[in-house]
């Protein structure tokens, strides 16, 4: 069963996610809140596996409310649902362990798919904001905003998983690497799972960054050389 957390701050939004997700076989709204303070008590009363996190509340906003949990839970997933009309918003919120970011307004059954793409530790971001999600992965990683790998973990990368990590650097899904590396899907994920346990990295998100950071196509080049 996986327990998800709804914090909004409309009643109508949190009693709608309540019963859609009830509804839906091996998920359960274990708890809901109305800001981020609240949030934070419902994370301790009952462990969630999943946030459903509305970006902007009182009190404490989705951003810090999420910095605040990845700090102290980094095992709970949180999907970031917002309007999307802030892009500092979505910088930090990914910055701080987002594992996924969705628009208000997707349907009940891509919010069901998301919630089970991020506990199964994929990333899940909205197609419609892709394009804009890459251009803060790129600010992200020409600021300060650094990804630390070992230098042993990068070594020990193979030529397709360093084409595996270049495709993700350019947004691509598992499908599309799939249909490009000619794989399976299946083969993908495991090959991502390899990756990130070889760089000592969170997520797709981390990944997608530090692939952006270090331009990863020199280093398919010499691995093909």
């Amino acid at each position: 069963m996986i327990k998800v957390l709804v914090a909004d701050d409309q009643e109508l939004i949190r009693q709608s996610l309540q019963i859609v997700l009830n509804s839906k076989e091996g998920i359960e709204v274990c708890d809901v809140a109305t800001d981020g303070q609240e949030v934070i008590q419902c994370v301790r009363r009952q462990k969630p596996d999943v946030i459903l996190m509305d970006i902007r509340m009182p009190k404490m906003d989705g951003v810090q409310c999420t910095k605040i949990i990845k700090e102290n839970y980094p095992q709970i997933k949180i999907i970031i649902l917002t309007t999307f009309d802030d892009d500092e918003y979505v910088y930090n919120a990914l910055k701080y362990g987002a594992s996924g970011y969705l628009l208000k307004g997707v349907s009940m059954d891509e919010l069901e798919s998301a919630v089970r793409t991020v506990y199964n530790g994929r990333a899940m971001i909205n197609p419609d904001i892709a394009a804009k999600v890459l251009t803060l992965f790129s600010r992200m990683a020409r600021a300060d905003y650094t990804i630390p790998v070992g230098k042993k973990g990068m070594e020990e990368l193979t030529r397709t998983e360093w084409k595996i990590i270049e495709q993700v650097g350019t947004g691509a899904a598992n499908k599309e690497i799939a249909e490009t590396l000619k794989l399976s899907d299946g083969t993908v994920r495991n090959y991502l799972s390899t990756i990130l346990n070889k760089l000592e990295l969170r997520d797709r998100t981390q990944l997608a960054i530090w692939a952006v950071q270090v331009n990863v196509a020199p280093y398919v080049k010499d691995e093909e050389s």
